[in-house]
């Protein structure tokens, strides 16, 4: 008997062996067919290794020409006709708009996953009011939406752009506690280590993140900042290599580059930092809180879900280096004590909010549901076209 088959899409693979390895491992053992649909990076070999089936599906992820954008609605088509999975998984803003369309002329169940809205969403500009548009064209089908915060999934609700009888919440892409130990915090305050995890982009505050090190080390001149994540100067959205490089040489920060495994790197840090703009709820976050590591975090959707002010971290305001900094000294100049305690809330947060099964169980149920329903007939732009 022919296995059912689920197909993921997201806008790289790397991000689907990183944030959706437990879900796709899940899917398997749970007798289904994984094919996952991605732009080919170096990570694509460990999906197949893991069992996964993968689809090299190329995409502007960051443009916005509508010549390409069509283009991959086509491949999309093309790609689900082949494959007639029971169940489309679609996560990031193209493959959930443009898979979504397409799985949806097709009669296919869509199951989306709104795990931060990006840049697209930060500003008020003619770049969001297209954003929205195309989400409530391709989400107002949808069998399943899920949100990983309440903030987004109001926006969502209230603007129109998702129904609320189809959308639901997840505690972020979850994480697997067991896999994170808890690591001692240092009581030595003079070389306090700062680490910042993440891709190294302006809205994830690497730029006040650098400036607050500036005025950090007014009064902490042996304190060390470290940058960890990936640079692509394709993005637009990219903090410039050169400017990474500047800060480096002039000492300012330490950049390690990119890591697998970032579990050493958060071990060694005293406390970590994420001064973003906006989030879905941050993986780096969560890693860090399992590790019991205190944090600093931005006032914003996503981080204000894992840190609580004063319990396992300490809250600034985004975009703003200044406030940033007295956040980081005020981290750098509590007792120890106090971030041991810190420390400790983050993990128990996590193991009672965010564990990876809680993620798992709920996109099953959801599975399930949409591949128990009939094929439901495309849309009438579909029929006549003479599919």
């Amino acid at each position: 008997m022919t296995q059912p088959t689920v197909l993921l899409s997201v806008n790289t693979a790397w991000n689907a062996w990183n944030f959706r390895a437990g879900l796709l491992d899940a899917i398997m053992r749970n007798g289904y067919r994984a094919v996952v649909a991605a732009p080919a990076d170096s990570y694509a070999p460990r999906l197949v290794q893991a069992g996964c089936e993968f689809v090299d599906l190329p995409m502007d992820s960051n443009g916005t020409h509508p010549g390409r954008d069509l283009q991959l609605l086509l491949r999309y088509v093309t790609l689900l006709r082949a494959q007639a999975p029971v169940a489309y998984l679609g996560y990031t803003i193209k493959p959930n708009v443009y898979g979504s369309m397409a799985a949806q002329l097709l009669g296919i169940p869509v199951i989306n996953n709104i795990a931060g809205l990006g840049a697209a969403f930060i500003d008020d500009s003619v770049v969001t009011r297209v954003a929205r548009l195309l989400y409530r064209t391709a989400l107002r089908r949808s069998s399943k939406v899920f949100f990983q915060n309440p903030h987004d999934h109001r926006l969502f609700i209230d603007g129109g752009l998702a129904g609320d009888d189809v959308s639901d919440l997840l505690p972020g892409s979850g994480i697997a506690p067991g896999r994170y130990q808890a690591a001692p915090v240092s009581g030595d305050g003079s070389r306090f280590r700062f680490l910042l995890v993440g891709r190294m982009l302006v809205n994830k505050g690497v730029v006040e993140y650098a400036e607050a090190a500036r005025i950090v080390r007014r009064q902490l001149p042996d304190a060390r900042f470290q940058l960890l994540g990936p640079v692509n100067a394709a993005n637009p959205n990219s903090v410039s290599p050169d400017a990474i490089a500047a800060w480096h040489a002039e000492g300012l920060v330490e950049y390690l580059g990119a890591a697998d495994d970032v579990r050493p790197y958060l071990a060694a840090a005293d406390c970590v930092v994420l001064p973003s703009y906006r989030e879905g709820v941050p993986r780096t976050l969560l890693e860090a809180a399992a590790m019991a590591r205190p944090i600093v975090a931005s006032r914003v959707p996503g981080c204000v879900d894992v840190v609580e002010d004063g319990v396992n971290g300490l809250l600034c305001e985004a975009r703003d280096a200044a406030d940033l900094a007295r956040a980081m000294l005020g981290m750098a100049s509590m007792p120890l004590a106090g971030r041991q305690r810190m420390g400790a809330a983050g993990r128990r947060k996590v193991e009672a909010e965010f564990d990876e099964a809680l993620v798992i169980r709920k996109y099953l149920d959801a599975i399930g549901q949409a591949a128990s329903l009939p094929r439901r007939r495309g849309l009438r732009i579909w029929h006549r076209a003479g599919a």
